[in-house]
């Protein structure tokens, strides 16, 4: 097919390359607009743009899509299809029906859990026991348009943030031209996202890094997961955040109140939560490099029975 691709972060790269790698025509590309980056503050642009160029291919960053000249130009370019993966710009109606059969969006999760922004780290953070890519087709609804395929891939205690980022990503670049495929075929057919069993995976925020002892070991480890790298957690103590990098989460564990460091053989440092303990593996200090806890406490003492803070004391 004769396709239009936008999209703009790392996680939409693979997307790309597979439509590239199955022969599809990639008539133009966009992206969002280079941004300041680095020390120097110089403009660096976008993953999907680098990528893009490296392939030779014809590269377009309106810095939106309410300008008449911007869709005129898009429609001009009479694509089949357009293909759209965390492009990060609104396109109004006449843009989203302007190629033969429509835009096709990946979204990383399985419709209509996680419509919105954070679909990865909600999944994880709310303890959902799979997650995967849904390849809509789009309309003005936010992530509401029927269903031409989904691909599942399982949720573990191990699932990341960043691993599950890669895993969907992948999954993603495969999943559209199986669409394509079907598509061109006459095959697919759209469906109706169910009415039960919306969510919505709201943007990540700052504040939310900043552990509440009071949750159970399970939430604040899948909390751990989810927020790292960005926004990640952390915890207060003696006036610093220390970032938590890695921890464990410890099932039976004595009972002591909330956010007290515990005296348990063996283990560096464990605190207590609202249910079990967490066994804290790997901290960060500001301006030092990531530490594993045993070289860690060797520098830097915390006592046992000691009360860490809790957010409200921020």
């Amino acid at each position: 097919m004769k396709l239009v691709f936008m999209g703009t972060p790392d996680f939409s790269v693979p997307a790309l390359g597979a439509l590239i790698e199955a022969g599809h025509e990639i008539l133009a590309v966009y992206s969002q607009p280079p941004r300041p980056a680095g020390r120097g503050q110089k403009e660096r642009p976008s993953p999907v743009h680098a990528f893009a160029q490296e392939q030779g291919l014809d590269v377009r960053t309106p810095v939106s899509f309410r300008d008449e000249s911007v869709i005129a130009e898009f429609a001009a370019l009479e694509a089949d299809a357009a293909v759209v993966v965390a492009y990060g710009l609104i396109l109004p109606v006449s843009a989203l029906e302007a190629p033969r059969l429509g835009c096709l969006n990946i979204h990383a999760s399985l419709l209509p859990r996680w419509r919105g922004a954070a679909p990865i780290q909600r999944a994880i953070e709310a303890g959902d026991s799979e997650s995967g890519v849904c390849i809509m087709q789009m309309e003005q609804g936010l992530d509401t348009g029927p269903v031409l395929l989904e691909r599942r891939c399982p949720i573990t205690a191990e699932t990341t943030a960043s691993s599950l980022h890669d895993a969907l990503s992948e999954l993603g670049g495969a999943a559209v031209v199986d669409a394509l495929e079907q598509l061109g075929r006459g095959e697919i057919r759209a469906v109706t996202q169910a009415e039960e069993g919306i969510t919505y995976a709201h943007k990540l925020e700052k504040a939310e890094g900043l552990l509440d002892w009071r949750q159970t070991a399970a939430e604040l480890d899948r909390k751990q997961r989810a927020l790292t790298p960005w926004p990640g957690v952390q915890f207060l103590h003696k006036g610093q955040r220390i970032k938590v990098l890695k921890v464990r989460v410890l099932d039976e564990a004595p009972q002591a109140e909330a956010g007290t460091v515990l005296d348990l053989p063996g283990v560096p440092l464990a605190v207590a939560c609202g249910s079990g303990a967490l066994v804290l593996e790997t901290l960060q200090r500001p301006g030092k490099g990531p530490m594993e806890i045993a070289a860690f406490v060797n520098g830097y003492a915390f006592e046992r029975g000691e009360m860490l803070p809790l957010p409200e004391d921020a």
